[in-house]
């Protein structure tokens, strides 16, 4: 395998913790109706469309046109997004921090709405310490395309077989690698250090 000069990071579930069941305990207590809310009104699949770009006042008006009786929940998705990462992932930070400290090449890579995006940078500032991060809702492309792998690719003027990329998803790893980057699909910090120490890695 070519040597690793550039590693690149995904965001949610890799270093941060994401779960938009946390506020919605508390905002729709019944189990039934929270996981039907969740899974047919704001669902993943709604929820990804911000993160392609699509505005979040778009995103509201077009499901409350569907589901009028849900407005308030539907509205408290966004109101309450910040209490869906309540703690980044310390092993795979440290890991990030270490790599930075030993002088590599670290950008992210992640599917997430713009806005959120930044509201996350201030929460966790560890989120700008690397070179530089293509957050998908900025340039309307989400991961798996390999498309926005290629942006990254220029935007960051990587080398793609010296490129290692780490996701949570294994459908992302699966794309990242036919785009032609070696990549590690995450499960845990331990996981991850284990499987990055079977790389040779150059500054």
């Amino acid at each position: 395998m070519t040597a690793i000069r550039h590693i690149v990071f995904d965001i949610g579930k890799v270093l941060l913790h994401y779960d938009p069941e946390l506020p919605f305990r508390r905002i729709i207590p019944d189990d039934r109706r929270r996981a039907w809310f969740l899974e047919d009104v704001c669902s993943n699949a709604w929820n990804v469309e911000q993160d392609r770009g699509r505005s979040w006042s778009e995103a509201e008006d077009e499901l409350i046109a569907h589901f009028p009786d849900e407005a308030d929940n539907i509205r408290a998705f966004r109101r309450n997004w910040s209490e869906m990462i309540p703690y980044a992932y310390e092993g795979s930070v440290a890991i990030l921090r270490e790599h930075l400290d030993a002088g590599h090449d670290v950008t992210m890579l992640t599917n997430f709405a713009s806005d959120t995006f930044r509201e996350a940078q201030e929460l966790y500032p560890f989120l700008k310490s690397t070179r530089g991060v293509t957050v998908s809702g900025d340039i309307k492309l989400i991961k798996p395309d390999p498309a926005i792998y290629a942006h990254h690719t220029r935007t960051f003027d990587l080398d793609p077989a010296a490129t290692l990329f780490i996701d949570d998803s294994e459908k992302n790893v699966v794309s990242a690698r036919e785009f032609g980057w070696q990549a590690i699909h995450f499960e845990d910090p331990e996981q991850l250090r284990e499987e990055l120490a079977e790389f040779e890695l150059t500054t």
